[in-house]
């Protein structure tokens, strides 16, 4: 897992920057969508019809706590 410190301290993130090979979670995008379903991972805000975006501040706090 990458170093979370390079994470901005708020805004939002989109799905490719979250996972990996990009981002600090490495899972699937599949296993990421099931997670958010059943509360393994936080839940998503849509900013738009095809905008989906997670808070920084809860990518965070699940790399913390353990992904």
């Amino acid at each position: 897992m990458r170093d979370f410190t390079e994470l901005p301290k708020t805004g939002f993130m989109r799905i490719n920057q979250i996972l990996a090979p990009a981002g600090p979670i490495p899972v699937s995008k599949s296993t990421w969508w099931a997670g958010v379903k059943d509360g393994r991972f936080p839940k998503p805000l849509k900013l738009g019809a095809r905008v989906t975006v997670w808070r920084v501040e809860d990518i965070r706090e699940l790399i913390e706590n353990g992904a």
